[in-house]
């Protein structure tokens, strides 16, 4: 029988965790954009006080979410779907901001990304999916293929803005998902060879990525195109030595690194934390990860085991891509760093996942998912969960 009540309370390590990571957000998104906000806005307290407003807004979510039981979202999976792709379209016909359609604005002050929403939606309806399917799994048309048809679809469309970090954010996401949800290895190797034949040929197809990829490979032979950005970091990561120049203490803020209070803050917290503040960050990131995928691993059905799963991939994959753009270690992209860069659909639809997960938590059971799946055949691994999932128990 499913562990009905709300026997547990949140998980307050990943609660903690999240509240940590928004209120040191803030101080950096201060930091970082006082002297901007002052020059163009006249204002040095501007993208402060608009963080403040979306952290707030946030945790309202994260607090609303987390009371609500998340079985019921298996009934919302479909009509949540649907608006995120609808949104998704009416992007592509809004003004450009920023040289791309990710935007939707109701005036100056008021707007959300589609694309951040269409996340959440994706991963609760794959959720359902996936746990729905489990006696078809593994099987191409009627198990692999309508999935893979609406993924496409997201991808394309998130594609179209045109952002393919997210678009590829969305696609890594999926296939975790499915190799959690116990799918063929045969689906599972092809759509690696597919993804990674996709993602190469995009690249060539468009100029400017083709310059930002040269650029990483050699970001001082473009040092003052493509490869500016790298360069900048490494120079702001690089200055920070161990213990940092000190918080506020920044100088790549004063016009040198662009995006410095979006993309490429943890490049700011390097040079004014030093090496000890970004590992401290790097830290909660990976508690973050670890408390994600413990509430996962005891939720008790494959809907929330997926679900959570879900989103801890989505907070994970973002994470390093992000980190792995500010340390040259990926070409550059737009992709924030979750809790603590400034964007508000950002912060506000991952207080939303956050909230979810926390209330996975509360119908948590005492045994690991894992535990007896450990030496099983990878088409076995999670039936352990399945069997959870329709109520079953081994005789």
């Amino acid at each position: 029988m499913l562990n009905t009540n709300k026997e547990r309370h949140f998980d307050n390590t990943l609660l903690f965790v999240v509240l940590a990571m928004m209120g040191f957000g803030l101080i950096m998104v201060y930091s970082a954009s006082s002297i901007t906000s002052m020059s163009f806005m006249d204002d040095s307290l501007y993208y402060f006080k608009r963080q403040l407003l979306f952290v707030g807004i946030g945790l309202i979510a994260l607090f609303i979410t987390s009371n609500f039981d998340y079985r019921k979202l298996e009934g919302l999976s479909v009509p949540l779907l649907l608006v995120s792709i609808f949104f998704l379209i009416v992007v592509l016909f809004a003004p450009k901001v920023g040289g791309s359609h990710r935007w939707l604005r109701a005036g100056p002050l008021i707007g959300f990304q589609p694309s951040e929403f269409a996340k959440i939606a994706f991963i609760i309806f794959m959720a359902r999916s996936i746990s729905t399917r489990q006696d078809r799994i593994q099987e191409l048309f009627r198990g692999l293929l309508p999935d893979l048809i609406i993924m496409t679809i997201i991808f394309c469309l998130i594609l179209k803005e045109p952002n393919l970090s997210t678009a590829a954010i969305i696609a890594s996401t999926y296939f975790l998902l499915l190799f959690l949800g116990n799918g063929a290895m045969t689906h599972l190797l092809g759509m690696t060879a597919c993804g990674v034949t996709t993602v190469v040929a995009l690249v060539f197809q468009e100029g400017y990525r083709m310059k930002r990829f040269l650029a990483f490979l050699d970001p001082w032979g473009a040092s003052k195109t493509a490869g500016y950005h790298i360069i900048q970091s490494l120079v702001a990561i690089g200055s920070g030595g161990i213990w940092g120049l000190g918080l506020s203490q920044s100088r790549q803020k004063f016009f040198i690194l662009p995006e410095r209070h979006t993309d490429f803050i943890f490049a700011i917290i390097c040079e004014e934390l030093g090496f000890v503040g970004g590992a401290i960050v790097i830290g909660l990131f990976l508690i973050l990860i670890w408390r994600g995928f413990y509430i996962a691993a005891r939720a008790p059905d494959m809907f929330g085991f997926l679900l959570a799963s879900g989103i801890t991939c989505l907070i994970g994959c973002q994470t390093m891509i992000n980190l792995g753009v500010v340390l040259s270690v990926l070409p550059t992209t737009g992709v924030t760093l979750p809790f603590i860069s400034y964007g508000g659909s950002s912060v506000v639809f991952l207080a939303i996942g956050i909230g979810i997960l926390l209330n996975v938590s509360r119908y948590g059971t005492n045994q690991s998912a894992w535990q007896d799946n450990r030496k099983r055949p990878f088409s076995s691994r999670f039936s352990g969960v399945s069997e959870r999932a329709s109520g079953k128990r081994k005789k």
